[in-house]
């Protein structure tokens, strides 16, 4: 199911969960928590219409089952990644020539002052 919980095992921390709150309690919190699930529920709609009113009617063009994290292996993804040699070697070649050359250049000295002298303030530092 998710976090490694089972139905037998989400029904015990139920039933725990009700001996703890006893039965005086236990209408009470079964309102809040459907209250709750309606409030994320209602979150979930609020956040859809809000996609739809701001990407327009490009929000029924996007497929959706392609940007689904589930669909994705890990092992798949590297298999890919490892059988692609043409375009990943040309990058990786790239890469190595501008570590190569930056290495070579020799570090920018800082700024010298003067004693006493205050560096420039810069207002978007920080």
């Amino acid at each position: 199911m998710f976090f490694g919980l089972t139905i037998e095992k989400l029904l015990l921390i139920g039933l725990i969960a009700a001996m703890l709150i006893g039965p005086e309690r236990l209408p009470r919190y079964a309102e809040n928590l459907a209250r709750l699930a309606v409030r994320a529920r209602d979150m979930a709609q609020g956040a859809r219409s809000r996609m739809r009113e701001e990407m327009g009617p490009e929000f029924d063009e996007v497929d959706w089952r392609k940007l689904d994290p589930r669909q994705y292996d890990p092992r798949r993804i590297i298999r890919e990644a490892l059988l692609e040699d043409a375009p990943v070697a040309t990058v990786r070649t790239a890469a190595v020539a501008g570590v190569a050359a930056s290495a070579a250049a020799p570090p920018p000295s800082p700024p010298a002052f003067r004693a006493g002298e205050a560096p420039p303030f810069d207002s978007e530092a920080t």
